[in-house]
């Protein structure tokens, strides 16, 4: 394919798209909803990339034809990808503030990106080596389909990263914990001043849950709420100590050490398993790139002298 059939093609997509945009408008009908909006303002709670009202930036009208095409894209999301609460609850375990909807909003920002690398991959391929149609046109949905899940992806990343590093503060705040509560501080007050003088991931989730206890909260219904937040089974174990200590009169701040102490095990466990595989993948270049090398310098100079020798 030469550059001018490739530049008709991509002026053929875009009039394609454009004609398939305006159709999608024009067919829409108005709904009950749209005709109160100009009277009635209620609390946004989806992205403004899936609202046609109230639009702001250098590009208003476009944004408003767009609308509506967002918010179908957002609902093919949310019908073929994560489900509606195990993603409400990944956000809430990457401790980011945006709701569902603005998270599909972005995947489906991240799929056009991808749609466009595809498109400009495609017509690469198709004026360097006049590839055919359909593989071009597959090459085109896997990058939009890549994109979309690159944002999921991105995601879980987020997650286990933001875990991970409050697991490894769960042992400094217990026994900052048992520090507090054994100088005579009660439960709340050691969560207060652990709050104040710590930073990090695990204090912003003890934060959270102080200011659950301070609106009237028992505290031990708070602690199960920052079990709840989190998917680690260490401190969801932490909360739950710290609850039955609570409950049953229990000496506090034992029961405080002996958690901080269970984490530092586990981490220390999970360090030797960590360490038992990676030796397995080390035997792989040992085995491939090392031995090899070995046994031909071993064998190389026998080869000389019998060549010699004959």
């Amino acid at each position: 394919m030469n550059p001018a059939a490739a530049g008709a093609l991509v002026g053929l997509l875009l009039g394609v798209g454009l004609v398939l945009v305006a159709a999608h408008v024009r067919a829409r009908r108005v709904t009950l909803d749209q005709r109160l909006a100009p009277y009635l303002r209620p609390r946004r709670r989806t992205s403004s990339l899936i609202s046609a009202e109230d639009v702001r930036g250098p590009f208003p009208t476009l944004s408003r034809l767009l609308a509506p095409v967002m918010a179908d894209a957002v609902r093919v999301v949310a019908r073929v990808g994560t489900a509606t609460p195990a993603l409400r609850q990944r956000l809430v375990r990457a401790g980011r503030e945006e709701t569902v909807e603005q998270f599909r909003a972005g995947q489906v920002v991240w799929g056009v990106v991808g749609t466009a690398l595809g498109l400009g991959l495609a017509l690469l391929l198709a004026a360097a080596r006049g590839a055919a149609l359909l593989p071009l046109a597959v090459l085109v949905g896997t990058c939009a389909v890549a994109g979309a899940l690159a944002r999921d992806w991105l995601l879980s990343r987020q997650v286990s990263a933001r875990e991970s590093r409050m697991l490894a503060e769960l042992p400094a705040v217990a026994e900052l914990l048992a520090l507090a509560v054994g100088a005579g501080e009660g439960a709340v007050g050691a969560l207060e001043r652990v709050v104040r003088t710590t930073r990090g991931e695990l204090s912003a989730e003890l934060a959270a849950t102080l200011a659950d206890a301070r609106a009237g909260t028992p505290l031990v219904v708070a602690l199960d709420g920052l079990a709840g937040r989190t998917g680690l089974p260490a401190l969801a174990r932490f909360a739950e100590g710290v609850s039955v200590a609570l409950e049953r009169g229990t000496p506090l701040a034992e029961v405080l050490r002996a958690q901080a102490q269970d984490v530092r095990d586990e981490s220390r466990r999970a360090l030797m398993e960590t360490g038992g595989r990676k030796e397995v993948l080390m035997m792989v270049p040992v085995v491939f790139l090392i031995l090899p090398v070995t046994v031909l310098f071993a064998v190389f100079p026998s080869l000389i002298v019998l060549d010699v020798g004959l």
